[in-house]
């Protein structure tokens, strides 16, 4: 059942049909679009002056509601449904910005639009900053907005840029890459481009650039491209220790349990194989691996046949009597 709107929340509606229709709107026409009586829509008129906001009316068949002109309006006017969706995704997606004493720059920036808000939704999205509380995603990371904004820039404009990356090792370089797309995927930005360094498609945590300079030279994206997707296949490619796990069971049985970064499906024998790399082979066992619930033999990679091998020892340890 939907939710009934709130005096307030007409209101506000009340003024985005008054800017979307400078020339006026009669009386009728902005009841049908609120879905109310004219005497209701007459009220919530009524509500925006008392707010100060110059609502003109003129009588006759062809008369109706229009702002005045110069009307000082806020920028952004904001329902209570959509105040307190917005809060809550940021508390999702910051954590930290739940504390409005706390030195963070997107608590900052909430805490500002909390108070351009209307008392009545304000109230309430300051009561849901306030008592909800968020747990921090370990594995998130949080870029440098204005190189964030840097890249975004260059991928609209098909502009080619130099990257200054530091790896997680402590390594830095230089790669002149085209910007394809910028990718959030579980709480980390990813920049998703063709390195002309490498001659390849890559994937490069943003938080790890330290600079982005653009360059005279513009590019084309391939044709029908779906960020998502190309981000996933690729994080699964080009990492220092190969994978390769052979299953037993049909392809289609195993392809829904398979993550796109743990590498691509192929044919095998009876079965198929899951063909990739990965820079962390204890996590690939560990996190990835021992969550299928299907049979398998590690057939490639010393260093994942190693971290499979320390894993099965621990859980054998686990359910052994002690003699």
């Amino acid at each position: 059942m939907p939710t009934e709107l709130s005096p307030t929340a007409r209101a506000l509606r009340t003024l985005e049909i008054l800017q979307s229709r400078p020339a006026g709107v009669t009386a009728d026409e902005l009841a049908a679009s609120l879905g109310v009586t004219e005497r209701a829509a007459r009220r919530y008129v009524g509500i925006l002056r008392e707010a100060g906001i110059p609502v003109h009316s003129a009588r006759g068949p062809y008369g109706g509601y229009r702002l005045g002109r110069g009307a000082r309006l806020p920028p952004v006017v904001f329902t209570e449904p959509e105040a307190l969706g917005l809060v809550m995704a940021v508390l999702d997606g910051q954590p930290a910005a739940a504390d409005p004493d706390a030195d963070d720059l997107v608590g900052t920036a909430l805490g500002k639009v909390i108070r351009a808000l209307p008392e009545s939704v304000g109230r309430q999205a300051a009561a849901l900053r306030e008592h909800a509380s968020a747990a921090p995603d370990r594995h998130a990371s949080r870029p440098d907005p204005a190189l964030t904004s840097r890249l975004v820039a260059a991928s609209a404009v098909r502009r080619r840029v130099l990257v200054t990356y530091r790896s997680e090792s402590g390594n830095e370089w230089e790669a002149e890459v085209d910007p394809w797309a910028v990718v959030v995927r579980y709480g980390r930005w990813y920049l998703l481009c063709h390195s002309h360094r490498a001659d390849a498609i890559r994937t490069y945590r943003i938080d790890r650039v330290r600079a982005v300079r653009e360059t005279a030279h513009g590019f084309e994206t391939p044709d029908g491209l779906d960020p998502v997707a190309a981000l996933e296949e690729n994080l699964g490619q080009g990492w220092a220790f190969p994978t390769r796990v052979v299953f037993d069971a049909p392809m289609a049985e195993v392809l829904p349990l398979i993550r796109p970064p743990m590498g691509r499906l192929e044919p095998s024998g009876e079965g198929c194989a899951l063909v990739g790399s990965t820079r962390n082979p204890t996590m690939y066992a560990q996190e990835w691996l021992a969550q299928l619930p299907l049979a398998f033999r590690v057939e490639g990679g010393q260093e994942l046949r190693a971290a499979v091998e320390v894993l099965a020892t621990r859980f054998t340890a686990a359910v052994t009597d002690e003699t």
